[in-house]
């Protein structure tokens, strides 16, 4: 027997290979075509809840403002994104989680159904099938038809015969009309669908454009006639369907990273329980669970390791190819891969909030963001509409009116407009370059977490470093000194408490037991308590009370007090990024103004600067003074990349134009950045510069290539110039064209 899930071979009078299979097809029984989804939104601060679902039918721009406005049409909907490269709606709604089921329903009466996203590559590949069915049957109806058609073109009515040809177009009309009723479905379909609630999409003219041209030709054919085009409304669909399978087979290349990431968060994971080990579905996984994993396999959650000692590749999170040595106590993240030995983890996140998820979620933002070409685009794909039906009536009415035409002839023109202008390629110019875009970093390790980062990015001129943890490792190392051993444990008490890289390097230096204080902390001072009557200190040489001289060392300071009086000078050392001297040299020989924005002492910070060949600096500066130096950069018209740590510069990092951050994996969902990239390099500046570049000239290009493309087809079609076959090819043309140039984004590090 077979697993009536996925399919597998069961053990006699099993309905399931596995409880996995078993509990996963139960759920999917309790989902139907439009319900259930909403048990798969999540909720957001403030009451609000996000559901992201795969959708099929995307063919143009006019069919993403179609949903868009649909779904924004309703008072509690507070967002909207339809992402035509990856095939994805999202929404965001306030009130009840249940809601998402009827604003789904919306959806699907649109025409366009709606699927869980772990089934968008089996929806794709049902998709791509159906199309190429259809292809068949219309390339194999379009060469027979060909045969027939070569006698009615070579000769006339005078040398064939009134009868032969007449015979010849009821043998057209037999074999095109059944092939034009089955390959043509999707189109009907989608028309169809969006007519019956009031709407139009790009198939909608498709569909009239065949229709018309096999009713003309049926009409002909009952009147002795000579305008019959049978073949050329199988060959329209032959062209089109071909256009429609390759477009999709190109977004399906550009779906490939989150198809990837998300196959990752799909399967089972092996748990350990009461002495037991049984098969759970990775999505089912909870904190607290003990998960085992063999060699070889791809770890399923965040979590801790209980127990083993293994090579861990984790070039997913960091983008380093040189595997991490992993043990007892080693944090480790979903879809990463276990190497060399078994390892058996304690689950800390739940599967839909580990950092794969979040990376996938990431991904998604930045594809779907609102950047100035998406608003563009947007805005273009409101004209369709009344602008193609329009131009359609406009030249049948000038052709047989005006030009005193046959009433055949200029049908036949006005088909041509409908077929050739179509706003596919205005639709797909921005949003496949930035699935592209956003998957080639995210392999680099670069996350993308607003949708106008790479935009911004591209129109850089000034970059702005800051020092710990961004230009130097941020990792410093408490230097030995004079300090007794319970001013230490004070002091790493109150260190705990802070995210700062030398807090954290106190925090870690001591190894005793800490005090259970409750500590305040001063946004660019330090942090404070009282303890056993006394006001503890923790931070700034000047915050602390020391009223001497700077020690002229370039060593990084802590300073710890008591009652006002200084009790200790915590030295610590810290060193540059590997990559550092090299990247700004880079950055320099590019032409970028390249400087230091520092909150350490003035000798500190220019020794640092010095090292890593940086000539301009600004030290000693508050969060505050950070912003307003930005802000002057800005209003100098300085357009302005702050990299800096996500954390403690985050009014820095929102007053800069666009802004990086290297951030440890477990800090992601929380960085302000609107760029976090992983590992100890800065090497993904340059990474992500060169693709925000590369990424703006690629879609100035296809809007372009857009623009020309009907600035050029339509005059061309509304005066006669073109045939409806050529005009099938022209509009599936222009949609790869642009496809294809974006590909160019992947062919290596040069310049388009």
């Amino acid at each position: 027997m077979s697993c009536k899930h996925c399919g597998a071979d069961t053990s006699a009078g099993q309905d399931f290979c596995c409880p996995g299979c078993e509990a996963a097809h139960a759920a999917a029984g309790t989902l139907t075509e439009n319900t259930g989804f909403s048990r798969l939104a999540t909720e957001s601060e403030g009451g609000t809840y996000t559901l992201t679902l795969g959708v099929e039918g995307i063919h143009c721009a006019a069919c993403i403002r179609l949903i868009e406005n649909a779904l924004l049409s309703e008072t509690d909907v507070t967002h909207a994104r339809v992402n035509m490269s990856t095939e994805r709606v999202s929404m965001t709604w306030q009130g009840d989680r249940t809601r998402g089921d009827a604003l789904a329903e919306k959806v699907s009466k649109l025409g366009y159904r709606l699927h869980l996203l772990d089934r968008g590559r089996e929806v794709a590949d049902e998709a791509s099938k159906a199309l190429l069915r259809a292809i068949a049957v219309a390339g194999f109806a379009a060469g027979n038809m060909m045969l027939i058609s070569v006698g009615l073109w070579t000769t006339d009515a005078n040398t064939m015969g009134m009868a032969t040809r007449d015979l010849f177009h009821w043998l057209s009309a037999l074999i095109a009309l059944p092939t034009v009723l089955y390959a043509g479905r999707p189109f009907f379909r989608s028309a169809y669908k969006v007519l019956r609630e009031g709407h139009t999409n790009m198939d909608v003219p498709i569909s009239i454009a065949v229709i018309l041209a096999c009713g003309m030709s049926v009409f002909e054919a009952i009147r002795h006639g000579q305008h019959v085009y049978f073949d050329s409304a199988v060959m329209l669909l032959f062209f089109l369907l071909i256009g429609r399978y390759l477009d999709a087979r190109a977004k399906g290349k550009a779906r490939e990273s989150a198809a990837n990431l998300l196959s990752k968060l799909s399967g089972m994971a092996v748990v350990y329980e009461n002495g037991r080990a049984t098969q759970v579905p990775i999505t089912e996984l909870r904190q607290g669970m003990i998960v085992l994993v063999a060699t070889g396999e791809t770890i399923p959650a965040d979590g801790v390791v209980q127990k083993g000692r293994s090579d861990v590749d984790l070039s997913l999170i960091t983008g380093e190819t040189v595997p991490e040595v992993i043990e007892e106590g080693s944090e480790v993240f979903a879809g990463t891969l276990n190497l060399s030995a078994p390892l058996q983890i304690q689950v800390s996140k739940a599967s839909d909030k580990s950092l794969l998820s979040e990376i996938v979620r990431l991904m998604e933002t930045a594809e779907q963001g609102g950047a100035r070409y998406v608003r563009l685009a947007d805005k273009a794909a409101q004209l369709y509409t009344p602008v193609v039906h329009a131009m359609g009536a406009l030249t049948f009415i000038g052709w047989w009116l005006v030009m005193q035409a046959p009433w055949q002839v200029s049908l036949l023109h006005a088909v041509t407009v409908l077929i050739i202008t179509c706003p596919c390629a205005l639709g797909l110019a921005v949003p496949v370059v930035q699935v592209l875009a956003s998957g080639k970093l995210m392999r680099t390790g670069i996350l993308l977490k607003s949708g106008d980062a790479l935009e911004k990015l591209a129109e850089v001129d000034t970059v702005v470093f800051d020092k710990t943890g961004t230009l130097t490792l941020g990792k410093p190392k408490l230097n030995p000194g004079d300090y007794s051993r319970a001013d230490l444990r004070i002091a790493a008490s109150l260190a705990v408490h802070s995210r700062h890289p030398l807090s954290k390097a106190l925090a870690s230096a001591y190894d005793g037991d800490l005090l259970d204080l409750r500590i305040t902390e001063v946004p660019g001072k330090g942090l404070f308590t009282e303890f056993e009557g006394w006001v503890f200190k923790l931070g700034s040489r000047a915050w602390c009370g020391d009223g001497s001289a700077p020690v002229d060392d370039t060593s990084l300071e802590l300073w710890f007090a008591a009652d006002g009086s200084p009790r200790a000078r915590f030295t610590f050392s810290d060193q540059l990024r590997d990559d550092a001297l090299d990247v700004v040299a880079a950055l320099r020989s590019a032409g970028f103004d390249v400087r230091l924005l520092s909150g350490d002492r003035q000798i500190v910070a220019a020794h640092m600067a010095e090292k890593a060949g940086i000539t301009t600096l600004k030290a000693e500066a508050s969060p505050l003074e950070k912003c307003e130096y930005l802000k002057m950069l800005s209003q100098s018209g300085a357009k302005v990349l702050m990299v800096g740590d996500g954390m403690n510069d985050a009014p820095a990092l929102a007053s800069a134009h666009v802004s990086m951050s290297p951030s440890s994996a477990m800090d992601i969902t929380q960085n302000t950045a609107d760029i976090v990239f992983q590992g100890d390099r800065l090497g993904p500046i340059l990474a992500a510069l060169d693709v925000a570049g590369r990424s703006g000239k690629l879609v100035r290009q296809n809007f372009a290539l857009a623009v020309l493309y009907n600035l050029i087809a339509i005059p061309v079609a509304v005066m006669g110039f073109v045939t409806p076959l050529v005009a099938a090819a022209a509009m599936s043309g222009s949609s790869l064209i642009v496809i294809l140039n974006a590909f160019r984004l992947n062919l290596g590090k040069g310049r388009p």
